[in-house]
């Protein structure tokens, strides 16, 4: 005679999750990152889900299905999207309408606030050693990939600068981490000849909290920089 699974056992396997996610479950999934307008995270994700599914297990069978294909699953922004192929992405090019290009010292501007964040613009210019125009900042607040993030707490109470998800999505980045460090900066040959004695590469942050010295931009006190 078959033994009979315990009322408790039963109960317990009951409510484990599905480890082969069902495949309403998964083209649901699909749905929901093909129809998001930014990358969706796995916590929105798992809340539109039926009950009993791992999310984890849904984007791993995602990305099976679609590993070879003309798209990808892709983790961007701290969240996931369809993106064109790496492979395929330069054939396409020329369908995309062209980007706007930035100037030398908005790339610059650019590089070391999503480095040095939060960053004022006179600490900016500290960095570039040269002054720095209120177009450029204009340029990258407009673009979206910037964004004012609070005051300092210093004399003129200057704004602070910072990246945005944006930002993280036009590069293909999961997080702002994902910068390449000094090491990879002299293997892609951005950085050549010999550095200075303790010179580094900052681990960068976009963490959207005020750090202890910034204050909130609602304030109502005016500021040259965005004036």
């Amino acid at each position: 005679m078959a033994r009979r699974t315990p009322l408790a056992a039963r109960a317990s396997l009951a409510i484990l999750p599905d480890p082969e996610p069902a495949a309403e479950t998964v083209r649901l999934a699909e749905a929901l990152i093909f129809a998001s307008p930014r990358p969706l995270a796995a916590a929105d994700l798992a809340a539109r889900l039926p009950p009993g599914h791992e999310v984890e297990a849904v984007l791993a069978e995602l990305r099976r299905l679609y590993r070879g294909r003309g798209i990808t699953l892709a983790r961007v922004a701290g969240g996931y999207a369809f993106r064109t192929a790496p492979d395929l992405a330069g054939l396409l090019r020329g369908d995309a309408p062209e980007p706007r290009k930035l100037s030398r010292a908005a790339i610059e501007t650019l590089a070391i606030i999503a480095y040095h964040q939060p960053a004022t613009r006179a600490e900016i210019e500290e960095i570039r050693g040269v002054s720095t125009s209120k177009g450029s900042l204009d340029l990258l607040l407009e673009t979206g990939w910037v964004r004012l993030r609070g005051r300092r707490r210093t004399p003129g109470r200057p704004v602070t600068y910072g990246t945005t998800p944006a930002f993280l999505e036009q590069f293909g980045l999961d997080s702002v981490g994902d910068l390449p460090g000094l090491d990879e900066l002299k293997g892609l040959g951005l950085i050549e000849g010999r550095l200075p004695a303790g010179f580094g590469v900052p681990v960068p942050s976009d963490d959207p909290g005020l750090r202890p010295d910034e204050d909130p931009l609602a304030d109502g006190l005016p500021d040259p920089d965005i004036a």
